[in-house]
């Protein structure tokens, strides 16, 4: 099996870690990739928006399967393109088209797809910039906190959520005139839900589903969840307090739902999906879907999978998911993310990384890496994530945390309370 993964990521870099440990794998291929997939596969220089290239690319390697790890180019299409390329009609495609892609692509039609199948959310309202007043009158019928979502694609950085009702209007008129870009040409504005969050992660054939499992992934870059949001500084799975009775309230009250619900709207889904979940006094809540996996969550679910990664990814696009059996190790898997100093702000790129050579015991996943004259120095904010193993929670944190101890690049930080919130569940 030829392999293309489009992405240049730590969840990329687990896919593509998870990918290597399958027979079946004959040829890797990683666009961009980083240091990490640099090392156990073939790094393309290809844009992700290049559909032409990509397409070229795959058609002289022979490519069997195309796996797509950010949701950019799912939003943008990527899937429909290939499909409409006659050199392409035995490729396998994981990921979906852009019929299901708007499923993360608009939190607005999520908004509709959720409230038209029954599927638990808050309650909403989607503003333009016509109906802004009405959309500042309703702010003012909720409890704070406001959450403020722009619609669309926003790189992570697309939602407010704000104390003060004069601030949220304001916002709202400043986020509809363009602060977010096109993305907030409608801002959804939401009920607040207070809770713990959860993600759940599935694959689907667009018939039948896997459950891959549970993650809690931390976003505030300082510790006590404080401070700036980020794209994820650890997360752990399973997640304790996800109990058997928790667990079936979601597969029966949103995942299967959304899958029987795609399919009554005549939606074609292949790929994996993410549930972001809020759980209220255990009755689990959509937040969003996202239609790929999550980072650093990636980095904690993969490596819990005992299935044939190959074999799991065929079978979902090629419609047999019924066919293969999923198998997770039991034991909880922690990451702990490794960041550039200044990071969700201004850092710096290129500082040499020392000590990975010694790291023992724990998965060392790439995010914001490159090699660079024999050696791998940094090239984003997120530079590596430490992953372990452990049959307690804390046994998995302790180890990847001795580690990072043995890693260094200037102004490195991690923070140090990663899974600390859900020991009362576990120990």
């Amino acid at each position: 099996m030829r392999v293309l993964l489009l992405g240049g990521g730590g969840r990329e870099h687990a896919i593509a870690w998870k990918l290597k440990q399958s027979d079946k794998l004959s040829a890797l291929y990683v666009a961009p990739g980083n240091a990490g997939t640099d090392a156990i596969a073939v790094n393309v220089a290809l844009p992700l928006h290049d559909f032409p290239a990509i397409a070229d690319f795959m058609a002289e390697k022979g490519i069997d399967l195309l796996v797509v790890g950010p949701e950019d180019p799912l939003v943008a299409g990527i899937r429909d393109f290939l499909k409409e390329d006659a050199r392409f009609a035995d490729l396998l495609i994981i990921g979906p088209g852009k019929a299901g892609a708007i499923l993360e692509g608009s939190k607005d039609f999520a908004k509709q797809f959720m409230m038209r199948h029954g599927i638990p959310t808050a309650g909403y309202m989607t503003v333009t910039p016509e109906t802004l007043a009405a959309g500042q009158e309703y702010l003012s019928t909720l409890q704070p906190p406001y959450v403020l979502k722009a619609d669309g694609l926003a790189a992570g950085k697309g939602v407010l959520i704000l104390n003060d009702l004069r601030e949220a209007q304001q916002e709202l008129a400043l986020m509809l005139s363009g602060k977010f870009g096109t993305a907030s040409a409608r801002v959804v504005i939401e009920e607040y839900l207070a809770g713990i969050e959860i993600s759940v992660f599935a694959i689907t054939d667009g018939k039948d589903y896997k459950i891959l499992g549970s993650a809690k992934d931390y976003k505030r870059i300082g510790e006590g969840d404080s401070g700036l949001n980020t794209g994820g500084m650890g997360a752990v799975s399973p997640v304790p307090f996800a109990d058997e009775t928790f667990n079936r309230k979601v597969e029966e009250r949103i995942i299967r739902p959304t899958i029987e619900g795609l399919r009554a709207d005549g939606i074609d889904y292949c790929g994996f999906l993410f549930f972001g979940l809020m759980n209220k006094g255990g009755e689990p809540f959509v937040i969003e879907y996202n239609v790929r996996m999550g980072d650093p969550e990636t980095e904690v679910v993969l490596p819990r999978l005992k299935t044939d990664f190959i074999d799991l990814l065929v079978a979902a696009a090629s419609g047999r998911l019924s066919e293969v059996s999923l198998a997770l190790d039991e034991r909880f898997c922690t990451t702990v993310v490794v960041v550039a100093g200044g990071y969700p702000e201004a850092y710096e790129k290129g500082n040499p990384i020392s000590g990975l050579e010694r790291v023992e015991g724990s998965v060392v996943f790439h995010a914001g890496t490159c090699s660079r004259e024999n050696a791998v120095v940094t090239n984003g904010g997120r530079v590596l994530a430490v992953s372990s193993f452990g049959q307690t929670l804390h046994e998995a944190l302790q180890q990847s945390y001795e580690n990072i101890s043995r890693i260094d690049f200037k102004d490195l930080y991690f923070r140090r309370d990663i899974g600390r919130d859900l020991f009362k569940y576990h120990e």
